[in-house]
């Protein structure tokens, strides 16, 4: 992720895309070839390469799609992250109903990598606005007018203190993220002892929640602004994850479980727009702040695990609420910094 800044001032976010989704074809055709062949190391160059591929993608879409909200002048980056959101369940029935029919896991991965390559490569990235238009302003502008493309060295991003705080926003939403998708169904099932069945309702409850916050919070967003939306949010969120540890009957955790996606829908990708609000440095701002909020979906897990062989998974969850009352101190940070929107909206309530 730190490197894909540079790739992406240097070709434009679609070709970057386009290398990701080729690096990801190859990766995944190692991996599933060579685990079918049995070699470990094999398998684990293949996934590495599939990692990088997927990382340069993350940031080229969101850089991408922030560039789409300024050109449409509302907010849309959420629902682009609702998508994700509901790939993510998709894949996961796709591999469920690939292990009910017997495919092989290699062939599952070959398939797979090929379909999103051509999807991606051959139709997805072409739809992207022109490479003129995504290193002008939000709308096409005279040439006199298009600001002068960023000269800064890789690592200017790292030094700018809004930057590192919206990092350190995003990394508390996605650590909140990520530990709802790799941990309620296990917190419902051994904290409150329920079936896996209803566990695993537990985990769509989260996720439909998070994906319904990402479709309709664009209106929110539009209608409020982001640090006022953003710190309600996070008093929800924060309110949920405890209303699941601390339920004394399962209906009160599902509550509590939906509350907790709901609040966490808007954080990630509210962080990307904030990121890319200046569209000259939008690039290399949005690789710092994948970067650090990675760390969460990377550290996260292990954490929480680490916490819930000490103390029960429930109340590891805990970390959660802390986290997100820390994001919710650093909010003002995702403030825009065009603030031109906001003042149009004030003059519209006014």
């Amino acid at each position: 992720m730190p490197v894909s800044g540079h790739l992406i001032e240097r070709w434009g976010a679609g070709a970057v895309v386009r290398l990701g989704a080729l690096v990801d074809l190859g990766g995944l055709v190692v991996a599933g070839a060579l685990a079918s062949a049995g070699s470990a190391p094999g398998a684990a160059a293949g996934l590495l390469a599939y990692g990088f591929g997927t990382g340069v993608w993350d940031v080229a879409m969101n850089v991408h799609g922030a560039l789409v909200e300024r050109h449409l002048r509302r907010s849309i980056m959420s629902r682009f992250h609702a998508g994700f959101s509901l790939g993510t369940v998709g894949g996961a029935l796709l591999g469920a109903a690939m292990i009910a029919v017997r495919v092989p896991v290699p062939a599952h991965l070959i398939g797979v990598g090929i379909v999103l390559a051509v999807i991606t490569v051959w139709w997805g990235s072409r739809q992207f606005l022109p490479r003129a238009t995504a290193q002008g302003q939000a709308r096409p502008a005279r040439p006199e007018q298009q600001p002068r493309p960023s000269r800064r060295g890789p690592l200017a991003a790292w030094r700018e203190p809004r930057t590192l705080l919206i990092g350190l926003f995003v990394l508390a939403f996605a650590f909140a993220e990520g530990t709802g998708n790799d941990w309620v169904s296990i917190a419902m099932i051994d904290g409150h002892g329920t079936t896996a069945a209803v566990g695993t309702l537990a985990f769509a409850v989260f996720l439909s929640a998070m994906t319904l916050g990402r479709w309709f919070g664009t209106r929110l967003l539009d209608s409020h602004g982001r640090v006022a939306v953003i710190r309600v949010l996070s008093v929800i969120a924060i309110g949920g994850a405890l209303l699941f540890v601390f339920a004394p009957v399962t209906p009160l955790a599902f509550a509590g479980t939906a509350l907790w996606g709901l609040g966490t829908s808007l954080g990630f990708p509210v962080g990307m727009s904030a990121g890319a609000d200046e569209p000259r440095y939008a690039a290399g701002r949005v690789a710092v702040i994948s970067a650090i909020g990675y760390c969460a979906f990377l550290a996260g897990p292990p954490a929480i695990g680490f916490l819930g062989s000490h103390f029960t998974v429930p109340r590891a969850i805990i970390a959660v609420a802390v986290l997100l009352g820390l994001a919710a101190l650093v909010t003002s940070a995702v403030a825009p910094l065009d603030r031109s929107r906001d003042s149009s909206r004030d003059s519209a309530r006014g």
